[in-house]
């Protein structure tokens, strides 16, 4: 009985060997799951599997190397919506500043950290025209010409407006979209937001204490 035991043992363990020898990745128990039909993006591509013809569609897997429309990056804020024009000059066009008005800063409020670095990021990139204190008294404004104060101006800009002007540029101003990131633009609208001189808080009216007394 023991000699069947160890034949059958040795028989079975001979039939596990040869089997995984001849299939090397085993079974799958969920072969769509374990031989997903995506793709690297600079992955070769199998033209019989996979097409770029919207035509095909139904009869090959349809893959233009692009992502589907309106999806963003895992972690990145939602992208500027307002297109460029260059024939357009935003101070003769209400329909633009209007547009530009709704636009809210995506960053509601910003750490200490956040703050100082898009201040400093300010200072490397826009004080040279516009100065420190976004006043156009930039070491370099008079040679450029034609730059305006951001902070100070009645009314003042616009949150949309002053990423608007980052992301395009305006006049004698270029695009920093390559310089700055979307998110490095808004926080330093935030920090633009801080250099706006400070409402005066009215004083409160005197009362003739004698007079409470009575």
């Amino acid at each position: 009985m023991k000699k069947i035991a160890i034949i059958s043992t040795l028989v079975l363990s001979m039939i596990v060997v040869f089997t995984g020898c001849g299939n090397k990745e085993g079974r799958a128990y969920m072969p769509d799951m374990s031989y997903s039909r995506a793709y690297e993006t600079y992955a070769s591509r199998d033209s019989s599997v996979f097409t770029d013809n919207p035509a095909d569609l139904g009869h090959k897997i349809f893959y233009n190397n692009l992502p589907p429309a309106g999806t963003i990056k895992r972690g990145e804020i939602f992208p500027f919506s307002i297109g460029y024009d260059n024939a357009i000059v935003i101070d003769s066009n209400t329909s633009l500043k209007n547009q530009l008005a709704l636009v809210k800063n995506p960053y509601d409020s910003i750490s200490a950290a956040d703050l100082a670095e898009a201040g400093r990021l300010f200072n490397i990139n826009c004080g040279i025209c516009h100065g420190a204190k976004a006043e156009a008294n930039g070491p370099m404004a008079d040679k450029v010409g034609g730059v305006k104060p951001i902070v100070a101006t009645s009314p003042g800009y616009s949150d949309g407006r002053i990423f608007y002007v980052m992301t395009y540029g305006q006049g004698n101003m270029g695009s920093y979209a390559s310089q700055l990131s979307r998110e490095q633009r808004w926080q330093i609208v935030k920090y633009i937001r801080t250099l706006e001189p400070k409402a005066a808080v009215p004083a409160e009216p005197k009362t003739d204490t004698i007079a409470t007394k009575k």
